[in-house]
């Protein structure tokens, strides 16, 4: 088989701290083989292979994987920001606004759309990412919008309960039973996990207890929004079913961060949502300090936080949230690999997937120091080079 070297590496984030120095595994002046999709090895700088592309001494991290995202919807809503940057507060209710465009929208104008997202985001380094439904919210545009998704990745969540549409306007628990019947029916065969927003203006926790056993039997993981827009039992309901995260996580009681430390529910963070809201930024922090295991992640959306800038929050998570430069960077790729409940991305290991980022920087730290310069000069995606725009 033959071997590709991204070689002359002057630092390599493994993602594994039994391979090198620290919680980030660094190993320096490195060599990272690779063979078929696969990373096989890693050496000293001078390695040889079928295929090289020299690191010139940058810095090399695992792909970042994007455990939340929902990138197949249709419309815009920058009159929505805007009208929230001069006041204005979020409310999940905005969700309908692209409920209308979704449905109106072709099979083929979502995939080009979602595509040309998809891409977007591999140019800022995530190579691997979880993407939602949840902007049909009818059978049928929802059945659609996850078909789409899973051409686009294996971790596709339907999020059927991401508001209850006009139509069932008063009418929220039949539409939960639509969602957790023939909704759910429609939409299993292409998905891995179920979703569902459980806040206020959303569903409440019987109704997302309801929804979410229902996925469960259907054999889906489960992942929550929670506590987003306030203290909730979002969190706690998550912890309760054993589901892989909790997102958002914005406002946390002291029991919910407890809960969180003593289970294996993934709290992930979503740094631009804040940012997009205004909301309050959460103690990153005080979750780490009390052994909660956490995850970053864009929520690419219209309404509250349009971006693909994995960077950016990380960016943001160490100015406003009390993470250090390393922790945002195991959150956003380890981390939310652990959300998605994998162990095959999100560190650059013997026999992970040889997915690879080549900063255009020597040192991981740019990320931070050098907020909004887009940095990313080379991905390599199972062991293919999608992108390679290395300055000279």
């Amino acid at each position: 088989m033959s071997a590709l070297v991204i070689d002359q590496i002057g630092l390599l984030v493994t993602g594994e701290p039994s391979l090198g120095d620290g919680p980030l595994g660094l190993v320096r002046e490195a060599a990272l083989v690779i063979e078929g999709d696969r990373v096989a090895g890693i050496e000293r700088a001078g390695a040889a292979g079928d295929e090289q592309i020299d690191a010139g001494g940058r810095c090399v991290i695992p792909g970042f994987v994007d455990s939340h995202t929902h990138l197949v919807f249709a419309g815009d809503r920058a009159d929505e920001f805007a009208a929230r940057m001069a006041g204005r507060p979020y409310a999940a209710s905005g969700i309908r606004v692209t409920t209308d465009a979704t449905r109106a929208a072709s099979e083929d104008e979502l995939r080009a759309l979602a595509r040309r997202r998809r891409g977007e985001a591999v140019q800022a380094g995530i190579t691997h990412l979880e993407v939602k439904s949840g902007y049909g919210l009818e059978t049928e545009a929802e059945r659609r919008s996850c078909m789409v998704a899973a051409e686009l990745t294996d971790d596709v969540t339907f999020l059927g309960a991401h508001a209850v549409p006009s139509e069932y306007e008063g009418r929220a628990n039949e539409y939960v039973e639509l969602v957790r019947g023939e909704m759910l029916e429609a939409c299993r065969p292409f998905a891995r996990w179920i979703d569902v927003f459980c806040e206020e203006g959303a569903f409440d926790a019987d109704q997302s207890r309801a929804v979410l056993e229902a996925g469960r039997d259907a054999g889906l993981g489960l992942r929550v929004h929670g506590n987003q827009l306030g203290f909730g039992p979002g969190v706690t309901l998550a912890v309760e079913l054993g589901a892989a995260s909790a997102d958002h996580c914005t406002y946390l009681a002291d029991e919910d961060v407890e809960a969180l430390a003593a289970s294996d529910t993934v709290a992930t963070f979503l740094p631009a949502t804040d940012f997009s809201t205004r909301q309050p930024y959460p103690s990153a922090r005080r979750a780490i300090d009390a052994g909660v295991k956490v995850a970053i992640a864009t929520n690419c959306n219209p309404g509250s936080s349009y971006t693909t800038s994995m960077a950016f929050c990380i960016a943001l998570a160490v100015r406003d949230m009390g993470m250090t430069p390393e922790e945002a960077l195991l959150a956003a790729t380890r981390g939310g690999a652990l959300a998605l409940r994998r162990d095959d991305v999100g560190r650059l290991v013997p026999g992970a997937r040889a997915d690879a980022v080549i900063l255009e920087a020597p040192s991981y730290t740019h990320l931070v120091y050098r907020p909004g310069v887009p940095l990313v000069g080379a991905v390599v995606m199972a062991g293919q080079t999608v992108l390679l725009e290395l300055a000279d």
